[in-house]
């Protein structure tokens, strides 16, 4: 990817429950000092989130406490109840799936810089969105979606989404290095610079951001062990009930320009045929200045792709998705 594409940085962590861990990094990561890049550091997962949050509402789900087909007025009254939206016919189902119908707030901002350095409460996010028309068509990836389910979260629970699955998944898990910013704008620890190639050539350095934007949709900070340590132990049933996981992996298809080409939507989790047979099942994320790819192929085998910078065309966005496969592929065989 830095050769063919000339991106800043890249990374891979494989672990194989019978090979172990591998790991592989190219380029720099911070253009300014030429450090190399690493796989053990930290980086900005953004809508990996989403899987962060699913998961801890499917399991309030199992135990009574959240009801999947809900609607969200049950829990969050007087919400969605403006400029022909209603909360009595949306559940909280659709909203893990994307079929939901709600825009997204993301697209209420023309640049990045309306949002970068600002603090963001759930609600304001959620009103921005509703300011929208609805968008066409069965399925539409939207942040809000997460922000209510975050919401949702906190009204079961008395706690904050935070301190949920703290509790639930990153506490038990162990995963040393993933945790929520709030309105912290730098990231703890080594850590990637991201950046973003303008048209003329040059780099603008985006490491800095108030991710309050995203929340339970987009704002935790991890690294490819952890990532990979948190989806096999989802998809190896070791943190949601048989039955409940089934249901995260009953899936819609996609929209490919929203995600890629031939993939499916469960309740927070991708899943892509591999090429090799099977499939895999993961999710993917992207700011500004980082990207990161993450999945598990049918033999248990996960692997997390970290870059530090936005593929600049979908050539090499494709190559980033080929990546994941031939790490799948590899001992799929």
């Amino acid at each position: 990817m830095t050769g063919a594409h000339r991106l800043t940085g890249a990374a891979v962590r494989i672990d194989d429950p019978r090979c172990g861990a591998w790991t592989a990094a190219s380029g720099v990561a911070d253009r300014r000092t030429h450090r190399p890049m690493r796989a053990g550091l930290r980086t900005r997962i953004a809508s990996i989130t989403k899987t962060f949050t699913a998961t801890t509402v499917l399991a309030l789900a199992a135990e009574g406490r959240i009801s999947l087909d809900a609607p969200v007025e049950r829990y969050l009254p007087g919400l969605l109840d403006r400029n022909g939206y209603d909360g009595r016919t949306i559940t909280v189902r659709s909203l893990l799936r994307h079929t939901s119908g709600l825009p997204d707030h993301m697209d209420t901002f023309d640049t990045t810089d309306e949002f970068r350095f600002r603090h963001f409460e759930p609600e304001e996010l959620v009103a921005r969105a509703l300011t929208l028309t609805p968008p066409k068509g069965d399925w539409h990836y939207s942040t809000t979606n997460y922000i209510i389910a975050g919401l949702i979260v906190e009204k079961a629970t008395g706690r904050t989404l935070e301190d949920e699955v703290d509790r639930r998944l990153i506490t038990p898990l162990r995963l040393r290095d993933t945790y929520w910013p709030g309105d912290e704008t730098r990231i703890r620890g080594p850590h990637p610079h991201g950046y973003v190639r303008d048209e003329d050539g040059s780099y603008t350095d985006y490491t800095a951001f108030n991710t309050t934007v995203a929340w339970a949709g987009g704002a935790l900070i991890s690294s490819p062990r952890d990532v990979n340590t948190f989806f096999g132990a989802l998809l190896g049933g070791r943190l949601l009930p048989p039955a409940m996981l089934a249901e995260m992996k009953q899936t819609v298809r996609a929209d490919p320009d929203r995600v890629w080409e031939g993939a499916y939507y469960g309740l927070g989790l991708i899943r892509t045929s591999l090429r090799c047979g099977g499939a895999w099942w993961g999710h993917a994320g992207g700011t500004d200045g980082f990207t990161t790819f993450a999945g598990v192929g049918p033999s248990g085998r996960r692997v997390t792709v970290m870059l530090n910078e936005n593929a600049p065309t979908l050539e090499a966005w494709n190559d980033e998705l080929d990546i994941v496969q031939a790490a799948l592929c590899e001992v799929e065989r």
